[in-house]
């Protein structure tokens, strides 16, 4: 059993002695007995925490809650916490909705190595001597010891304006005719002459792989970078669900990091979900 500060013991009492209460009041009651700090507390200062806070592994002074205390995975302690970790900015987080949520999760927990949930990096780069956009995205990958982040995908304005779908000039789309090799595929040539057409020739269900462009394009030269300009998070850990995760840097007790966006996601949308975050 673990122990912890006093102050967290008394306050967490006084706030699940007082039921379910709405995101309101428990920043006031947060106020009420930390005094100046209760902002400081409020705010969900880093992404670990954030797991910790949707899991109920955390009292509201910071001290962690591990298996075996009293107030881990607490029901009525989760449930203020979750009141707390929406951006009540946002109009189309609609109370049934947040409350449709918070009663689905009731018996499940963030995983942070459980996959199912990754980051979007905005950043700048230099791309032959111009600045430019540039988001990646990246996963936790296991490794042998502990684990890591690794690149999973990029999105890159000019790669998708290279590959951005033509009309195509008839009816019928074009074709290397299935006799070609019997003219040793000297049709080719014909062929490369448009090279702006060329991937229509490809296999079914081919796409660009932008990544491999990326670092091709690193390793020439052509990209440097310069800075990251934003940072946030996409989940699917939760069936049925997918939100967002952004940081707010913003007075008062609703920042930090929160979630942003959210939806339901019936069965089988989770592919063009994700086509939509990815600029597919």
């Amino acid at each position: 059993m673990h122990t912890h500060n006093p102050l967290s013991a008394r306050l967490l009492s006084l706030i699940l002695l007082t039921g379910l209460l709405p995101s309101t009041v428990v920043a006031q009651r947060i106020k009420e007995y930390l005094g100046d700090e209760s902002v400081m507390y409020a705010e969900t200062k880093q992404v670990n925490q954030f797991f910790r806070r949707f899991n109920g592994e955390e009292a509201l002074d910071g001290n962690r809650y591990y298996p075996g205390d009293s107030l881990y995975h607490n029901p009525k302690l989760r449930h203020d916490y979750l009141e707390i970790l929406f951006d009540e900015q946002n109009p189309s987080i609609t109370p049934s909705m947040k409350s449709k949520f918070i009663s689905s999760v009731r018996n499940k927990y963030l995983n942070f190595h459980g996959g199912e949930w990754f980051a979007e990096v905005t950043t700048t780069f230099l791309y032959n001597g111009r600045e430019m956009p540039v988001t990646l995205f990246l996963k936790i990958e296991e490794a042998q010891v502990g684990s890591k982040w690794v690149f999973t995908n990029v999105y890159f304005q000019p790669f998708s304006q290279v590959f951005e779908p033509r009309a195509e000039s008839g009816n019928a789309p074009p074709f290397i005719h299935p006799l070609s090799h019997e003219l040793d595929f000297m049709n080719l040539i014909k062929i490369f002459r448009k090279e702006e057409n060329v991937e229509k020739y490809a296999e079914n269900g081919y796409s660009p792989d932008y990544l491999t462009l990326f670092l091709y394009e690193l390793k020439r030269g052509n990209l440097t970078f310069q800075t990251v300009k934003k940072v946030k998070f996409h989940f699917f850990q939760i069936d049925g669900w997918y939100f967002e995760l952004s940081e707010f840097m913003r007075s008062g007790y609703n920042r930090g990091w929160l979630i942003s966006q959210m939806t339901e996601v019936p069965p089988g949308k989770k592919d063009i979900l994700l086509k939509y975050i990815y600029h597919q």
